[in-house]
């Protein structure tokens, strides 16, 4: 007997894609008014069930129901009229149309055959206030930032009158603040009846806002758990391990200084910045969104301009605002946005691994392919990069995987001095893991790792030093034993005081 509070039942289902199978035999259920927390890593399969559920993908096997009754869903329009809202890490908003133009885009009221502006920009302006957003239906949406895009995007999807809405990875590039704005949101929505799927690698945030845990791991549905499962539990049946050490953090000798940064100095960005990373050693920046961090390795990694100061490698100056003179210098920088930034998502493992070394295989005008080949197929076997060969296009793989491929192009480059902005963002805890192994390697090798993370626990696990920053400046230095979440946010909300050499520049301004 079907359960009258069941919005969503997917029973046995099966995918499989040219020597891949995504999932073998999956079970999920939604009830009425609950959050629904999917848990795997990055390749478990939790992408391509929800593509099944938004009409993208087609199940080769099993079935999937609503309300009782069994469905088939060839297409997004299917999923809309059966009630199911999907909202993705990459958002589905059209930056130069408006707000309400976004919301009820395709649908949009009309009266006398034109559309009807006023009441569209009426009824969107009350779902923007039902979810608790302060913005006007009439801006446009490339003006917005993150937390109010997701905002809208969860507007549109209540336009839909969704029953069922799926959440993924919708906190990953939030403030704290932003979260909790967010988590006020999906409660309201469970409050109202609306079933969540929701998709995280943040395991703090189940027990905060989730049911039910469904964990998927190598595209089969291994277990189902109250969210208050403890989390040691919830990493067990997500990697099919235990973890003992979450951040397995080996301590070399260090050297000699590779990394000198000397009174870096950007007006009105980042101010009189100095510190040093030594050979072997890893270097934690913390601070709040805003604080600098990544403005700071932008310019040191010659990506961005600095007005003052000077940037060292091995004790030679690198000439400002210049890449390839850093790479030179043997800098390498993983961006905090991979996808964006990090990597050609059209281009296959292979074409990746080898942007950085490119020019040094290049001779009279022709790339010496064989050795590129090579070298890839070492360091993707090395990294443990899960892919079903190096012609496969890097837009299709795990985020963990991307990860690899986008620190691999530095490793095949032997970097000095690797700068890890956000090097777990959105990444699976076993995946997680796997890079922390990695920066190990990479300092008992010799080189110097300098981080940026917006996980207090993972600069506080994996660094030797931490360098906090507020307001654009260092605010303190702490070593490892130093190290504590009350230290480090105690400095990250203070007023650093400015440098004789600050006020006289702050003056001639």
């Amino acid at each position: 007997m079907s359960n009258p509070d069941e919005l969503l039942r997917i029973e046995g289902i099966r995918k499989t894609f040219p020597g891949v199978v995504a999932l073998d035999g999956v079970d999920f259920d939604l009830r009425r008014a609950e959050v629904h927390v999917l848990l795997g890593e990055n390749g478990a399969g939790k992408s391509t069930l929800i593509k099944m559920l938004s009409g993208a993908y087609r199940p080769d096997a099993g079935r999937i129901v609503v309300g009782g009754a069994e469905v088939r869903i060839h297409g997004a329009q299917d999923s809309e009229r059966l009630g199911i809202a999907t909202i993705y890490q990459e958002f589905n908003l059209v930056p130069d149309l408006t707000v309400a133009e976004n919301i009820f885009l395709g649908r949009q009221p009309r009266r006398f055959g034109m559309i009807d502006r006023k009441r569209m920009e009426a009824d969107a302006a009350e779902l923007l206030e039902r979810v608790g957003v302060h913005v006007s239906p009439r801006a446009r949406v490339r003006e917005l930032g993150i937390a109010r895009l997701q905002m809208v995007e969860i507007a549109k999807a209540l336009s839909l009158d969704a029953r069922v809405l799926i959440m993924d990875e919708p906190t990953a590039v939030l403030t704290s603040e932003e979260v909790e704005k967010l988590f006020a949101i999906v409660r309201r929505l469970r409050e109202d009846g609306v079933g969540i799927v929701f998709i995280t690698h943040h395991l703090e945030e189940i027990a905060a806002l989730g049911d039910r845990v469904t964990v998927i791991r190598d595209g089969r549905s291994v277990g189902q758990v109250p969210a208050s499962t403890p989390e040691d539990e919830l990493v067990r049946l997500m990697v099919g391990r235990s973890i003992e050490q979450q951040y397995p953090r080996t301590r070399p000798e260090t050297g000699a200084a590779l990394l000198t940064v000397e009174g870096l100095s950007r007006d009105g960005i980042f101010h009189d910045v100095s510190f040093e990373v030594r050979a072997g050693e890893v270097v934690g920046i913390a601070g709040l969104v805003g604080a600098g961090r990544t403005e700071v390795v932008r310019a040191v990694f010659g990506a961005d301009p600095y007005d003052r100061g000077a940037v060292r490698v091995a004790g030679a100056e690198v000439r400002r605002h210049d890449v390839n003179a850093a790479m030179d210098a043997g800098i390498g920088l993983v961006p905090e946005d991979r996808k964006g930034q990090g990597l050609v998502l059209d281009a296959s493992v292979e074409e990746n691994l080898g942007l950085v070394t490119l020019r040094a295989a290049t001779r009279g005008g022709l790339v010496d392919r064989k050795g590129q080949r090579a070298a890839a197929a070492g360091v993707a076997e090395r990294l443990g990069v899960r892919m079903a060969g190096l012609g496969q296009h890097v837009r299709t793989l795990s985020g963990g995987n991307q990860q690899k491929v986008v620190i691999g192009k530095w490793l095949l480059a032997n970097t000095k001095v690797l700068i890890l902005d956000e090097p777990t963002r959105g990444i699976d805890v076993g995946a997680k893991v796997e890079i922390y192994q990695l920066i190990n390697e990479l300092t008992a090798a010799g080189a110097a790792v300098l981080m940026i993370s917006s996980d207090l626990p993972e600069v506080l696990g994996m660094s030797d030093r931490v360098l906090v920053m507020a307001q654009g400046r260092i605010a303190g230095e702490l070593t490892a034993d130093e190290a504590t979440q009350d230290s480090v946010m105690a400095l990250a909300v203070s007023t650093p005081t400015m440098s004789v050499d600050e006020t006289e520049a702050t003056r001639g301004h």
